[in-house]
């Protein structure tokens, strides 16, 4: 959209390891703020390594990629991705870590900086966007996996970002759990991009989709179109949906 800042950026971006292997190379796109952009592709694609450049806990260069704005490549820049750019693993124990749910949702805003009081108030905001307003005072640790799911959730909603990564969100979620979080998901406000083999999901939340294969960017466009091409699934190891066969 001409004039337009894009949310996310990546331009030409690439990313090595350490032992010589090549994650990324030559990613190009853009989404715009509110779009919810689904990002597909088999094991090893390079989904994972993308998201972690652009939330930067990768190094990379300069230019390479920008979040709403800020350079995760540039460490003055960086410092704001925090309150910008909101990422939801995809195993939630790595994020649940406090006595209560209520504690551990209200931790990410007074990390901020953030009053107690204004901490509790976006807690419980978040806890009742995600359906969990009444486990608040719950162990973290006792939860079901999409009560997991859910409250690892709404600690990054807490941040407000304007940006949210989602890795594998539906992983190992049973059918209940599953249909929870695709409307818990189709009701957050702002920019979101999805990293899923969960190709049903994709559809019932993306209206756009970016096929990554072997650290490469082989398609963009609508999400019904690409995912019913099935000589692009075939190639890429992935199936056509159900709905649309």
């Amino acid at each position: 959209m001409p004039g337009v800042t894009p949310a996310v950026r990546a331009a030409d971006l690439s990313h090595t390891y350490a032992d010589g292997r090549t994650a990324l190379s030559g990613v190009t796109f853009s989404v715009e703020p509110g779009e919810c952009v689904g990002l597909v592709g088999p094991n090893g694609a390079g989904k994972t390594t993308l998201f972690l450049r652009l939330c930067g806990v990768l190094p990379g260069e300069p230019g390479q990629a920008s979040v709403h704005g800020l350079d995760p490549a540039d460490a003055s820049q960086r410092r704001k991705l925090p309150e910008t750019v909101g990422v939801v693993f995809q195993n939630p124990d790595d994020q649940l870590f406090s006595p209560t749910v209520r504690e551990d949702v209200a931790f990410g805003p007074l990390n901020l900086g953030a009053t107690s009081a204004e901490a509790c108030v976006r807690a419980a905001e978040a806890l009742t966007a995600v359906g969990l307003a009444d486990a608040a005072e719950r162990v973290p640790f006792q939860l079901s996996g999409g009560e997991k799911r859910r409250a690892a959730l709404a600690g990054v909603l807490a941040m407000r970002p304007a940006v949210l990564l989602l890795d594998e969100p539906s992983m190992f979620l049973d059918p209940r759990g599953r249909r929870e979080l695709i409307g818990v998901v189709r009701n957050l406000p702002g920019t979101k991009l999805i990293a899923t083999h969960d190709l049903e999901l994709v559809l019932d939340t993306c209206s756009r989709v970016l096929v990554l294969d072997g650290g490469s960017l082989h398609a963009d466009g609508p999400a019904t179109a690409l995912l019913a091409d099935a000589a692009l699934m075939d190639r890429h190891g992935l199936e056509v949906p159900y709905r649309l066969r």
